[in-house]
């Protein structure tokens, strides 16, 4: 209970409602933040309050991506003149996919992130099913992933469907989706997604997968981006 007592929980805008849950979750001290935007689109950030302890700084960074990540970042930083123990908590990370040089010249910005948060105070890092674990070696501090797999699963549960088939988009989310199919205890397949690295445009290929017929069908996947994956998926 003492050691609970000595975090406080700092929510970035992002993220307030998920950063309260977690400051009740350990009985500790939430801080919100005020966000003032000027005309140019400059962001000012002010803490309501003087954190101390442990500080835990939850902040999401979806779109509009730069501005969540300058904003978690600056939380980090601010933290860190408080604490020498500043955990970022980043319930999505973008900028996961960009975790190796696919084309000449692309530049792997995740690994820029990652010195970031160092640089900025972060002590440990925790993200949610980071796309790339590639990009979560990346990081210079102690890095951890988290699975929001089992709470999906809980609300699938609560349908009892019949007999239903677990599907990931492409290949590379096989783990994802055997870690969930093997929570709901039901089959799984992948089907092959192929995406044209210049244009951006998804073809999805299959095995004939015959199995499928006429089962109640899970799509898992990790991010969705305009949401072309998941419909050609869920068309083919």
């Amino acid at each position: 209970m003492s050691l609970l007592a000595n975090f406080t929980v700092l929510g970035g805008k992002a993220s307030e409602n998920l950063a309260r849950k977690i400051a009740n979750k350990l009985k500790a001290k939430y801080i919100g933040s005020e966000l003032r935007t000027f005309p140019d689109g400059e962001t000012k950030i002010t803490l309501k309050d003087k954190p101390r302890g442990r500080i835990i700084v939850v902040q999401s960074v979806y779109p509009p991506v730069d501005s969540n990540l300058i904003r978690a970042l600056a939380l980090v930083s601010q933290a860190r003149k408080y604490s020498s123990h500043v955990y970022a908590v980043i319930p999505y990370l973008g900028y996961a996919r960009q975790d190796k040089q696919f084309l000449p010249g692309e530049i792997v910005t995740i690994s820029l992130v990652a010195k970031l948060f160092k640089e900025a105070g972060a002590t440990r890092i925790i993200i949610v099913d980071i796309h790339s674990m590639i990009a979560l070696n990346l990081f210079q501090i102690p890095a951890k992933n988290v699975s929001a797999v089992q709470e999906l699963v809980k609300y699938f549960k609560r349908f009892k469907l019949k007999d239903p088939l677990v599907v990931s988009p492409d290949i590379g989310g096989i783990q994802r989706a055997t870690h969930f199919a093997n929570h709901l205890g039901v089959e799984f397949i992948a089907l092959e997604k192929h995406r044209d690295r210049k244009t951006g445009k998804v073809m999805i290929k299959s095995r004939n997968h015959h199995e499928v017929g006429d089962r109640v069908i899970i799509l898992v996947d990790d991010m969705i981006g305009t949401g072309s994956s998941i419909i050609k998926a869920a068309h083919y």
